[in-house]
């Protein structure tokens, strides 16, 4: 499987034997508390900083078009974001639990242990962090 944007995630998730549920967390990318000179010079640089979790949404793929769908929907909720986590679960009978794996997820990328989600960004492009 090789995922590039966020639309080849929605093929993915369709093509699964059993219906899926996206669960995302949006983060918004900010200094740290008490960030020094290098660190202010990073980010202004576009690099850097720290990803603060901000919004968190589960969604069936049927319920997604694409990430400007997304995006306008979060934009709604007046929470400006800019990286987007994405786990998938399965959810065969449609009442998948999700609030559990939701906070579990903005846990995890608070402490910074990210790899195991895709992260996308704003177009929908995939973010790899080094």
């Amino acid at each position: 499987m090789s995922i590039h944007r966020f639309t080849d995630l929605l093929g993915e998730a369709h093509r699964q034997p059993e219906p899926q549920r996206l669960l995302f967390v949006m983060t918004r990318a900010e200094l740290p508390d008490h960030p020094s000179e290098a660190q202010r010079a990073d980010f202004a640089a576009g690099e850097g900083g720290v990803l603060t979790p901000v919004l968190c949404v589960d969604k069936r793929p049927d319920e997604l078009e694409d990430m400007a769908a997304l995006a306008a929907e979060a934009r709604e909720t007046g929470m400006d974001w800019d990286i987007a986590f994405v786990a998938a679960l399965s959810d065969p009978d449609g009442r998948a639990e999700v609030e559990a794996p939701l906070q579990r997820m903005v846990e995890s990328v608070k402490r910074g242990e990210i790899d195991r989600f895709l992260a996308f960004d704003r177009q929908g492009e995939v973010v790899s962090f080094r």
